[in-house]
């Protein structure tokens, strides 16, 4: 099925579609809302998985907080591609960002440990991010009753078990 989907960078025509397969799941509490506006402002850090009937079935961004830390975040994926590899396709080209911008800890808040798991991120106290902590959580409407657990990996520790093996 993956071979069915292109993944690519995001472009600005591509904000309307990912703000709406976003609020597919934000409607069911499963990730924050995030309004088209606001995905064409950050449209450089995105990436989307594109079917071959054009329609956008996935996306992710990379989302900067320092130097050398950014969050792999708004992670979608259309649940009739879900169980196909599209979700770690998305991360592997949000990870794939993040090297060419020279950044390796990654991070992920999710409700979704069990993916963030297989993928290889392990699980870390969220205090490690004190940068996502000010400029997100403290803002947030859910942070009184948060439930996201917090993943990360470090991408050069893992590109050099790669060169290693």
């Amino acid at each position: 099925m993956t071979a069915d989907i292109v993944i690519r960078r995001a472009r600005p025509e591509d904000a309307e579609a990912v703000s709406r397969l976003i609020a597919v799941f934000a409607d069911e509490a499963l990730m924050l809302r995030r309004t088209p506006e606001i995905v064409e402002l950050a449209i450089d850090d995105y990436v989307v998985g594109q079917a071959r009937r054009g329609e956008i079935v996935a996306c992710g961004a990379l989302k900067e907080y320092s130097p050398s830390v950014a969050e792999v975040a708004a992670i979608a994926v259309s649940r009739e591609v879900h169980g196909c590899g599209v979700g770690r396709a998305i991360v592997d080209a949000i990870e794939t960002l993040a090297m060419k911008r020279d950044i390796y800890d990654v991070f992920a808040l999710t409700l979704q440990p069990a993916f963030f798991s297989a993928i290889g991120y392990q699980r870390v106290d969220r205090a490690r991010y004190p940068e996502k902590i000010r400029r997100d959580c403290l803002a947030c409407a859910r942070r009184f009753a948060c439930n996201e657990i917090c993943f990360a990996k470090n991408l050069r520790l893992e590109a050099r078990a790669a060169v290693a093996a």
